[in-house]
């Protein structure tokens, strides 16, 4: 791993403190046709709640985490990123895993050249020790997310898979991620269902600590 990667990685992350707190959950409207969007009906139960579109492509929630954000032409960076950083057969596995999912748009706040910097084979345990750390063990919706932050007082710690914490709290109605290193990120589109887990898609790259 070059010498000078973890000190760019912090660099752009202090430049996502930038980012705009406008952001909001996005979930699409229902569709009659539970098979278009992606919608699990329960038998003899209540009305199937349509997946939220992610791109403007329908996401179903009978495909895994790697399927769905391979068919959202907004999250290719971050596909070709696990790809790099050979987390497909964990991601395409039966989890259940949370992920934070940022966008192309977030990718491109980082420094310039830094995507194709951490894509390089000699770095990818740095790559992987940012991608784990956008992903939670279990299922954790933004209901749930809401709930303990109310319960905390303001605040909801979440255990990543990488090991740092993740901070949540709320401004005003959006979901807010605050990494090690006080930069934020917003949740844009929340809650959508996954056959291994759920996504939550945002506007900014987390970072963990790098050494």
């Amino acid at each position: 791993m070059s010498k000078t990667l973890p000190l760019l990685l912090m660099t752009s992350a202090l430049a996502l403190a930038a980012c705009s707190g406008k952001s909001k959950d996005d979930v699409a409207s229902a569709s009659t046709n539970p098979a278009d969007t992606g919608a699990l009906a329960v038998p003899n139960g209540p009305p199937a709640v349509a997946n939220p579109t992610v791109g403007g492509v329908p996401m179903m929630a009978t495909r895994t985490i790697v399927d769905n954000a391979s068919a959202a032409p907004n999250l290719s960076t971050l596909v070709a990123a696990v790809k790099a950083a050979g987390l497909v057969p964990t991601l395409s596995g039966p989890g259940p895993f949370t992920v934070f999912a940022p966008t192309n748009d977030a990718f491109g706040r980082l420094a310039p050249g830094m995507v194709d910097t951490l894509l390089k084979p000699e770095n990818k345990a740095s790559l992987t020790k940012v991608l784990t750390y956008h992903v939670v063990p279990g299922v954790v919706t933004a209901d749930d997310l809401r709930q303990r932050i109310t319960a905390g007082g303001g605040t909801a710690t979440l255990t990543t898979v990488e090991g740092d914490p993740i901070t949540a709290t709320l401004v005003g109605a959006v979901i807010t991620l605050t990494d090690v290193n006080g930069n934020k990120s917003y949740v844009e589109t929340a809650d959508v269902r996954q056959s291994n887990g759920v996504v939550h898609v945002v506007n900014g790259v987390i970072v963990p600590k790098l050494s």
